[in-house]
């Protein structure tokens, strides 16, 4: 289990009466703390991050059941003043995944949902046995037909569908264009480096180092990636040195 933490007293309530509320339903399959708060990261503006999966056909009566009894909740209200920014972020689902595409539009975030409802959150209620069957899918990592699909995408995404309009939009002085193109290939990578070595990642935009560092255990490549982004002028071609090195890093590093 992971090491998680309550950042205030506010937190820890409302995550108390969340559960109560929900280990009172029968629908209710399991409650989850997921994000910082499950992995003992969170601060006082944290948000605190919740998942109940229930019974398919329950979705939609528990979620406005809860919704209802949520703006009359006392420790909601003091979790929402306990920082600046602190909200309770809840989800009600019926914990059934499935993969998305990976296209010229974006990423998908699926394996960032698998990792954060089966590999980091922290059960803080458990009824029989459906949600480790719904994780039997998923665990320790799926199946490598899909594997290979989502790889393959992830690379295309990386490489041939943001990298290498990187120069051609510096060539017509398109400078936030192509730092979008970047960002969003930089996205790509995280992706594609989790799959290549089987393990769920956390995000795309946050939680990096713990993610490379630690999760993935290549501290040398973490080192890397700041020092991508370092660079003098904007308006220039030094985007494109940039993205020439994530290619690298790309080949070096996105296995398999």
């Amino acid at each position: 289990m992971n090491a998680y933490a309550y950042p205030t007293g506010a937190h820890q309530r409302a995550a108390e009466e969340i559960t109560a509320y929900f280990a009172a339903r029968e629908e209710t399959d399991v409650v989850l703390l997921t994000n910082s708060c499950a992995r003992g990261k969170a601060t006082a503006d944290s948000c605190l991050d919740m998942q109940v999966v229930v019974a398919p056909h329950a979705v939609a009566v528990v979620d406005e059941e809860w919704r209802q009894r949520a703006a009359e909740s006392k420790a909601i209200a003091e979790l929402l003043s306990a920082g600046r920014f602190s909200d309770l972020h809840l989800d009600v689902t019926d914990g059934i995944l499935v993969p998305g595409t990976i296209d010229e539009e974006g990423i998908d975030w699926f394996e960032v949902s698998v990792g954060n409802l089966f590999v980091y959150s922290v059960p803080l209620f458990v009824r029989g046995d459906r949600f480790a069957r719904l994780g039997a899918d998923w665990l320790p990592y799926y199946g490598d037909t899909l594997r290979r699909e989502r790889l393959d995408a992830a690379r295309w995404f990386v490489l041939d569908s943001n990298l290498d309009r990187i120069p051609w939009l510096l060539d017509r002085e398109l400078y936030f264009q192509a730092l979008d193109r970047f960002y969003r290939a930089f996205q790509g990578f995280l992706l594609a480096l989790h799959v290549s070595r089987r393990t769920y990642p956390i995000a795309y935009n946050k939680w990096i180092r713990e993610q490379v560092a630690d999760n993935l255990g290549l501290p040398d490549l973490y080192e890397k990636l700041p020092k991508i982004l370092e660079f003098d002028r904007f308006e220039s071609r030094a985007l494109a040195a940039t993205a020439a090195e994530l290619r690298r890093i790309v080949q070096d590093y996105v296995v398999g």
